[in-house]
This record gives structure tokens, C-alpha cells and sequence, in this order.
């Protein structure tokens, strides 16, 4: 698979051209400069050509340590894993002291470049498409990636950097056989609680980009993670801000739906808190938001290193999540630091442990032993005079566990005798960390004449 670097000043039109290669939207566009903050991945075939696909920052020249500065060094890092990088300009602007910047820094690199002039809509384009031939790259490329045109040309210019790397065919067809899929892990949390520190952390590397400032990420960054022989697809997400504050601008809103996407897209959620006043309100927003999706979810309570008195600490926190979330009660609460890596060891077993309940199928033998057993300890309560009736029930489907109750007036169950059922078969058959569904289907008894 050929790794491709996308790289270029701010506003070329880079998660453009990086969307239309990939084929859909994966990282946000938009008019502002600097949007892209994180080395964003993706795995494609496009035509004959199988591609790793990296969309990078824009390569700024700023002082040491500032966010500009912590961006390029990500891209610097993107372009030397890279075996060929696609250098952006834009054609309208011709070629500028950045873009001269820019190309200084990939002959020092040594990879082979492919020179795109963006934004070819028109003539006056055109004219500084030719411009870009004084970066000594060759002829470029002249294509619009917001229109599709040119694309075939960039992908022919590809094309003789790309390597077969197939495996031969009883090979390929083993490995496609016996590897597990990759399970889809997401991270979300509040802004600035750490979410980002705990993904480079698990990674091992830095492929997210941290710092002080609160709502760095903007956009869901997604990165494969072999943990301990699993394979996870880790996604990094924006803090999730509260309405008021989300609607301030589009390019905000854009890093919600983000986030959003990532949650629907997940089949289990870390929500991360900050261990100085974790489950504030928006921190229960957050995990509720997720319990509506249907997903697995584990809390990680991050800047552990910071507590000074953990004698009973994780246990209060429990409490709190079982009192304040029943939703989603006896869910996987770990104490971790994204610093020093604390807590990390049971942070994975968490995690499977969630996707194991998420995935769990009851024999619907075993369902019906355990609603004898409940309904013995507590009977449905009577309705107008007359009792309701639970005759059996079954799990039609999981992810996330859903059970289907048959019997007369269900309609009429009160939500807490629902929670009542919720949290024995949580107990009964270790559900817990995800949510729990019903299906109330009225019926005549089945087995009367």
C-alpha cells in the first residue's frame, strides 16, 4: 500500500482533495484558514491503486512551542512516514513565500514529490498553475479537488511510485479468515480533560496534538491500535462544548457533528473526565448522548495523578455514576493519567469487557428462568384492578442488548418496574456498561385454546 502525504500551506484545499481521493467526508472543510489541526488517516483503492492517505495541517513557520509550531512538527512527522507526498498549491494565489517555505523543507525530506496546483476552476487559475513551475518540481498537476477535475491525472502521476504488496491468494484468504475485525472504539469527553493525551498514550506515539489551549481537536482523528493483540480502531474526537456555546459559529458546529459521527459510527465509547470535578452536568450530557445510541461505554477518569486522597475515591465515583446515570449503572469506571500512563493497565479490560456485554446473547431458556425468578420477588403491579401480565420474553437482537416482552397491557408498565428488569437481568447476566432496551409486545396468551 503506497503511503501519500497531502501537504501544503493553510487554505490550499488539502481535506478537500483528501475527502474527494477518500471518497467521502472525513475531515472537515471549510473556509477558514488552519481548520486541520491533526494528521488524519485513511485507508482507500482508488482505480488500481491502493493508497494510505494522510492529511496534514498547514506547514506554518512560528515560535517554538506555539500550536502553529506543534502542527507543522506533525506534518513534518507525516511527510517522513510518507513514500511519496502530493505537494498543494493554490493556482488563484500563484506561488507564495509559504509555498517556497514549503518546498525547501520536501527536497530536504528526500521523498518524491507530485506538484497539484488546486483550485484550476478557471483561466486566471490556470495562468498560476503555470507559476508553480518554479518550485522545480516539474509540471503540476492542475486539478479541483472541490469539482473532481484532474484527479485521474494525479492518480496516473501516482501510479509509478505504487508497490504491489499483495500476499499470494491462500495467504490472503487465511489472514482474511482468522483476523478479528477491528473493534470501533471512540474517545469523547469535554473539551481539555485530556482525551487527546490519552490517544497518543495508547498509541504510543504522537499523532494527536495537545497543549493547554482548550478545543485543539477539531476534527475526529482515527488511528488502527493493536492492543495486546486486538485490533481497535481509536478515534479521537472534538470536546463536545455545551449548545450555547457549540452555536456560536459553523466551523464549531462542523466539530460537533464530528464528534456526533464518531459516536454513531463506534461500538464502544470512552468518556473521559476530569478527576478534579468529574460528572458535571455536561459530562452527563455526554454519557446519556451516548447511551442513546445504543453504545458500550467505559469511564475513564483522567488526571488520576492529581488526586490526593484515593482511599475510597473510585468508589464514591462509582456510586455517583450508578445514582446519576441508571441508564447505564455498574458501567466500567477507571481511574487513568494520559500523563504518566496510571490506570492504563485496566483501562483495555474495560474496554473488552464492555464489548463482551454489548455482545451478549441470552438463550432465551435462561430469559425465561430469570423473568420467573423477578416476577416472583416482584409482581407487576395491576392496572384499573387488573394485573399486568409478563408471559415471556426473548432477545431478538444485541448491540446493544434488546429484549422483547410478550403478555397483556404492557403498555401500561410503569418506567420503574422497566428499571426493576433493567437492573436484575444487568446482574443476572453481567450486562453491565451498556444500555438496555425493551420491545413491549402485547399478545394473547400463546398457549390458550
Amino acid at each position: 500500500m503506497l503511503t501519500v502525504a497531502i501537504v501544503g500551506r493553510p487554505n490550499v484545499g488539502k481535506s478537500t482533495l483528501f475527502n474527494r481521493l477518500a471518497g467521502r467526508r472525513l475531515a472537515i472543510v471549510h473556509d477558514t484558514p488552519g481548520v486541520t489541526r491533526d494528521r488524519q488517516e485513511t485507508e482507500v483503492e482508488v482505480g488500481p491503486l491502493a493508497l494510505r492517505l494522510i492529511d496534514t495541517a498547514g506547514f506554518e513557520k512560528s515560535d517554538a512551542e506555539s500550536l502553529p509550531m506543534r502542527m507543522t512538527e506533525l506534518t513534518l512527522g507525516a511527510i517522513r512516514d510518507a513514500d511519496v507526498c502530493v505537494f498543494v498549491v493554490d493556482a488563484r494565489e500563484g506561488v507564495t513565500t509559504g509555498d517556497e517555505i514549503i518546498a525547501q523543507a520536501l527536497r530536504r525530506s528526500g521523498k518524491p514529490i507530485v506538484l497539484a496546483a488546486n483550485k484550476c476552476e478557471g483561466r486566471v487559475a490556470t495562468f498560476g498553475a503555470n507559476d508553480a513551475y518554479s518550485l522545480g518540481f516539474g509540471e503540476p498537476i492542475v486539478l479541483s479537488a472541490e469539482h473532481g477535475t484532474g484527479i485521474a491525472e494525479l492518480l496516473d502521476a501516482l501510479a509509478p511510485f505504487a508497490e504491489e504488496r499483495k500476499a499470494p491468494p491462500e495467504q490472503s484468504s487465511e489472514a482474511t479468515d482468522d483476523a478479528p475485525k477491528p473493534l470501533k472504539l471512540a474517545i469523547v469527553g469535554r473539551p481539555n480533560v485530556g482525551k487527546s493525551s490519552l490517544f497518543n498514550r495508547l498509541l504510543g506515539e504522537e499523532r494527536s496534538l495537545t497543549g493547554p489551549e482548550a478545543g485543539i481537536t477539531r476534527d475526529a482523528v482515527v488511528a488502527p491500535w493493536n492492543a495486546d493483540g486486538r485490533p481497535i480502531l481509536l478515534h479521537d474526537t472534538a470536546g463536545l462544548r455545551k449548545k450555547a456555546k457549540a452555536n456560536v459559529e459553523q466551523l464549531e458546529r462542523l466539530s460537533v457533528e464530528s464528534t456526533l459521527t464518531a459516536i454513531q459510527f463506534a461500538e464502544c465509547v470512552i468518556v473521559v473526565m476530569d478527576a478534579s470535578n468529574a460528572f458535571e452536568k455536561q459530562d452527563l450530557a455526554i454519557a446519556d448522548l451516548v447511551a442513546k445510541e445504543g453504545r458500550a461505554i467505559v469511564f475513564a477518569v483522567n488526571k488520576w495523578d492529581t488526586v490526593e486522597n484515593r482511599a475510597g475515591a473510585v468508589g464514591a465515583l462509582r456510586d455517583r455514576l450508578d445514582r446519576l446515570l441508571p441508564q447505564v449503572a455498574g458501567a466500567p469506571l477507571v481511574g487513568v493519567s494520559a500523563l504518566t500512563g496510571e490506570g492504563l493497565d485496566l483501562l483495555l479490560p474495560a474496554i473488552l469487557g464492555a464489548d463482551k456485554a454489548w455482545n451478549t446473547h441470552v438463550p432465551t431458556a435462561q430469559l425465561n428462568r430469570y423473568l420467573d425468578e423477578a416476577l416472583q420477588r416482584h409482581p407487576t403491579p395491576a392496572i384499573h384492578g387488573r394485573r399486568v401480565r409478563i408471559r415471556y420474553m426473548t432477545q431478538p437482537k444485541t448491540r446493544p442488548p434488546t429484549f422483547a416482552l410478550f403478555g397483556n397491557q404492557l403498555e401500561a408498565l410503569p418506567d420503574s418496574y422497566l428499571r426493576y428488569l433493567q437492573n436484575t437481568l444487568r446482574g443476572a447476566f453481567d450486562l453491565q456498561g451498556v444500555p438496555i432496551r425493551f420491545s413491549l409486545r402485547s399478545t394473547k396468551n400463546p398457549f390458550a385454546d
